[in-house]
C-alpha cells in the first residue's frame, strides 16, 4: 500500500455527538498563508494551491476540519477558501470552528469576546462558510477566569439552531465541569503532543473516561507551536521513524493517536504532500517497544 492510496478512514473513527468524523483531520490554521500563521506579514498562500489541498483532502477521506473566523492572512481567509473549495458540502463533512478570540482586519489581536459578542463571532463564521449551522462552536479561552457566562451564550446559540455541538479549547479539568453542568461537550482542543505537559496526559484520559474527543492541537510542531517544528527531533522519534521509513511528523501523529481511541488528530499543511503524508500517518500502528520507546521521549519533555 503505497501512500497516495491511504485515506484517513485507516485511522479510526468517532463520533461528536451525533456526527461521525475520522480521527484523522485537518487543520486550516497554515492554509492562508505561508510560513508562521497570524504573522502580520505574512505571505498569502497561493487560491489554486489552497484549494487543491483542501479538495485532495476530501478525496484522502478527511471528513473533519477544524477552523475559525481569525484564520486569514492579507488577501488568504481560511474560512473562505474552505467555502470556495469544498461548497456545496458533502453531508458526512463536519466543519469545526472557534470563537473567543478575535483580529482585527489588519491582523493584531484584540480583547476575546465578552458573552454578549459571541453571537457576532458565530454569525461572521456562519456568513464566511455559507453554512446556516455550525457543526461543532468550541469556546476557546486564555486563563483561568470562570467561562459560565460565554458557554451559557454559546448553549443559548445551540438551542436556537445555530450551533449542532459545543466544545472547548485551551482549557483546564475545572472549565470543562463549568461547562458540562450547563450544556453537553463533544470535545476538548487543549495543546499536547510528545512533550507536551503531563498534566494533559490526565486530562486526555478524563476526557476519554467521559465520551469527550480530545483533540490535540500542534501534535507535530510540539513546543514550535504557530511557527511549526523548530530545532533537533528526540533520537527516539528519529529512530522508530527510520525503523518505519516514515518521517518523524507522521511518527508524531501515530503516537498521538494511539493515546487512546477518542483521541483525534487534525494537522494541517498547505502542501499537497505533507497531506498526504499526514492522511498515512493514521495507518501507522505503532509497536507496544516502539511505543515506550516514544512515552520516554514524551516523559523527558
Amino acid at each position: 500500500m503505497t501512500p497516495h492510496s491511504i485515506t484517513a478512514a485507516a485511522s479510526g473513527t468517532w463520533t461528536l455527538g451525533d456526527l461521525t468524523v475520522n480521527r484523522l483531520g485537518f487543520g486550516a490554521m497554515r492554509l492562508p498563508q505561508t510560513g508562521e500563521a497570524f504573522a502580520t506579514d505574512a505571505v498569502p498562500r497561493d487560491r489554486e494551491q489552497a484549494i487543491g489541498v483542501l479538495r485532495r483532502a476530501l478525496e484522502l477521506g478527511v471528513n473533519h476540519i477544524d477552523t475559525a473566523a481569525f484564520y486569514f492572512s492579507p488577501l488568504r481567509s481560511a474560512n473562505e477558501l474552505i467555502n470556495s473549495a469544498l461548497a456545496p458540502y458533502p453531508d458526512d463533512l463536519v466543519i469545526t470552528t472557534k470563537v473567543g478570540p478575535g483580529r482585527s482586519p489588519a491582523g493584531d489581536w484584540i480583547p476575546h469576546a465578552a458573552p454578549d459578542r459571541l453571537r457576532g463571532q458565530v454569525e461572521e463564521n456562519l456568513r464566511q462558510l455559507g453554512r446556516d449551522h455550525l457543526d461543532v462552536v468550541n469556546l476557546r479561552i486564555v486563563g483561568e477566569d470562570s467561562i459560565a457566562e460565554r458557554f451559557g451564550a454559546l448553549a443559548d446559540l445551540r438551542t436556537a439552531g445555530l450551533i449542532r455541538h459545543l466544545g472547548l479549547s485551551n482549557v483546564r479539568p475545572g472549565h470543562l465541569a463549568e461547562a458540562q453542568a450547563i450544556a453537553p461537550v463533544v470535545c476538548v482542543q487543549n495543546r499536547y503532543g510528545i512533550g507536551a505537559d503531563p498534566e494533559q496526559d490526565a486530562f486526555l484520559h478524563a476526557c476519554g473516561d467521559q465520551g469527550i474527543a480530545f483533540v490535540p492541537f500542534y501534535a507535530i510542531a510540539g513546543a514550535g507551536g504557530q511557527a511549526g517544528l523548530t530545532g533537533g527531533e528526540s533520537a527516539e522519534v528519529r529512530a522508530v521513524a527510520r525503523a518505519r521509513g516514515a518521517s518523524p511528523a507522521q511518527i508524531r501523529l501515530a503516537w498521538t493517536l494511539a493515546r487512546g481511541p477518542h483521541v483525534l488528530a487534525i494537522p494541517g499543511t498547505g502542501d499537497p504532500d505533507h497531506l498526504v503524508a499526514n492522511v498515512a500517518a493514521g495507518a501507522l500502528r505503532l509497536s507496544p517497544e516502539e511505543l515506550a520507546s516514544l512515552d520516554s521521549a514524551h516523559a523527558a519533555g
